[in-house]
């Protein structure tokens, strides 16, 4: 089970990619694109067909909404095996896929994946997204695979705990729906920044995105939903759990303090997006910043400090 797992892994990735690559295609060429409405308007104020001309076909715009819906297939399988990688994992282990950095990663990536693929059948608009969605997937698990990589083996006796499965599922979740929402969050900033005149690199990403404000309420909604999971999960579940464990609820340990700094920029995100004087863009600006730390806390923690977590 442990090779099936490794073997649907790459499997998992080639599926993302091959969808990323599907998604980019119809980001580029579909009719709603900046280059197919180009082309568009280029067949269009050509006029009357000039004698001896040879006849140009008018581009297929069902093009690009099919290989939009490819892209759809190519995200779903791609969630299935993800689906498939994960419980091998588990049933190889014994236990809850969740004891490492890897287990992590996989399993998070999980939880935003299949967040993404609810919101894409309930609002086919956001489909744009994907290309950066899938492209956020295959990174974090190529890094899971090539960086993070952790044979199948029992949990350490420090997570041999009924907190377990509180603690670390709950911070799974949060932190699967923190990674969905950062993606709408750069693209409601590009957007606007596009819309406000502005013509540089990256803000020419903004011409083929749809409307700024549905992009930023998706990212309040989401961050909305995750906030309070990640809140009993940092500041409740792991405090009661290290009590139990370590005789102390608070030891200023490198990932709890990261966690709780992460805590503090997401309470101040959903903050500032609830006082009216605050604009949008500075409140999206700081939700980017919570999934920096979050980024921090997973791998700069992970690889570079020594604590109590650093079997996980």
């Amino acid at each position: 089970m442990a090779e099936l797992s490794n073997q649907l892994m790459a499997l998992t990735v080639l599926a993302y990619l091959a969808a990323m690559v599907c998604y980019a295609g119809e980001y580029a060429f579909g009719k709603r694109s900046h280059i197919g409405r180009a082309a568009n308007r280029q067949l269009v104020g050509a006029g009357a067909p000039v004698p001896g001309d040879v006849p140009v076909a008018k581009p297929d715009a069902g093009k690009g909404e099919l290989v939009g819906r490819i892209a759809v297939v190519l995200n779903l399988i791609g969630l299935a095996l993800h689906l498939g990688t994960t419980a091998t994992r588990g049933i190889a282990a014994e236990r809850m896929p969740w004891g490492n950095m890897y287990e992590y990663i996989l399993s998070a990536t999980l939880v935003g994946a299949a967040v993404w693929a609810f919101v894409l059948l309930r609002k086919p608009a956001v489909r744009h997204l994907g290309l950066f969605v899938s492209l956020i997937l295959v990174v974090l698990l190529g890094a899971a695979a090539l960086v993070a990589y952790t044979p199948v083996g029992p949990l350490v006796p420090a997570l041999n705990s009924y907190w377990f499965i509180f603690h670390v599922s709950t911070i799974i979740i949060s932190s699967g729906i923190f990674l969905l929402g950062a993606v709408p969050a750069a693209m409601f900033l590009i957007k606007d920044g596009w819309d406000a005149g502005k013509r540089g690199f990256p803000y020419t990403l903004g011409r083929r995105v749809g409307d700024a404000g549905s992009l930023e309420r998706l990212t309040f909604r989401l961050h909305a939903f995750a906030f309070p999971l990640f809140t009993f999960g940092a500041l409740i579940a792991g405090p009661l759990w290290a009590e139990a464990s370590w005789g102390r609820y608070w030891g200023w340990d490198p990932k709890e303090v990261w966690a709780f700094i992460s805590w503090i920029v997401y309470a101040a995100y959903l903050h500032a997006r609830a006082t009216p004087s605050v604009k949008r863009t500075t409140a999206t600006w700081i939700a980017i910043v919570g999934f920096v730390t979050m980024l921090m806390n997973l791998f700069g923690v992970n690889l570079f400090f020594e604590g109590l977590h650093s079997y996980a």
